[in-house]
């Protein structure tokens, strides 16, 4: 069974985590297959917007905790990271738009990809956190940088360092999310959303993303670069913590 499905709906493709089981917690192999994806996607002429979701109750419940600190020998911790954020830097650098639709858990490293696509709109059941100080690490997908875009640092350091849990509304109430719509609604509705993107005149939707991405992409381009050695530098001085315990 793939982790990952497509589905192709004429312009639109739709993309879908698929480990409903495990509310679509985000592992090494499902990471391949979605990035794996998005990169057959990314040239694909015929694509004019994609919808990200995932099967079952949530979105994603964000990083699978089994992989967590997982070493590969004769690799550092860096280059993983690296590897990582140069598949996130596909999301806010795709050629068309990516509408994510949210429902159920939005965690993590997930919720910070979701902050880095161009629409997000929640399903009622929509709860979002950031949990990763509670783990022992930092959050590293470069969300942070469009938390502070939208709400300030207050906000950002308020969900960062808390890791508390929002629900649906006050994320719209934030300017997280652009709508809050019934779960049972949220796939029809992005669809409709995605094929009205799709009608638009191609080159058009293009210049629109590319000024508004101009006023943000510097601030994540830096951030990535810090969070790669600052998550480096956690991993680090956790094994020294374990070595010494």
């Amino acid at each position: 069974m793939p982790l990952v499905c497509l589905e192709l709906d004429g312009p639109v493709a739709v993309v879908s985590l698929n480990n409903p089981e495990r509310h679509n917690a985000m592992g090494d192999k499902m990471d391949e297959e979605f990035f794996s994806i998005l990169e057959s996607l990314r040239t694909n002429k015929s694509i004019s917007c994609v919808i990200w979701r995932g099967n079952g109750k949530s979105f994603s419940s964000g990083r699978d905790l089994a992989d967590l600190g997982v070493r590969i020998p004769g690799v550092s911790d860096f280059d993983v990271i690296e590897r990582g954020h140069y598949w996130t830097k596909l999301l806010y650098e795709f050629p068309v738009p990516i509408i994510c639709a949210l429902k159920g858990w939005v965690l993590g490293g997930q919720f910070e990809r979701a902050m880095l696509c161009d629409i997000r709109v929640a399903g009622e059941s929509s709860k979002l956190a950031l949990p990763e100080l509670e783990h022992g690490v930092i959050t590293d997908s470069g969300g942070l940088a469009r938390l502070v875009e939208i709400g300030g640092h207050s906000l950002a350091l308020d969900l960062v360092l808390t890791g508390r849990r929002i629900d649906a509304q006050e994320a719209l109430q934030l300017g997280i999310v652009s709508r809050v719509v019934p779960d049972d609604e949220l796939d029809k509705i992005v669809l409709e959303m995605a094929h009205t993107i799709a009608s638009r005149p191609k080159m058009a939707v293009r210049m629109i993303r590319e000024n508004v991405q101009s006023l943000t992409n510097p601030d994540i381009v830096a951030l990535l670069k810090r969070e790669i050695i600052g998550q480096s530098f956690v991993f680090a001085n956790r094994s020294i913590d374990i070595g010494q315990s």
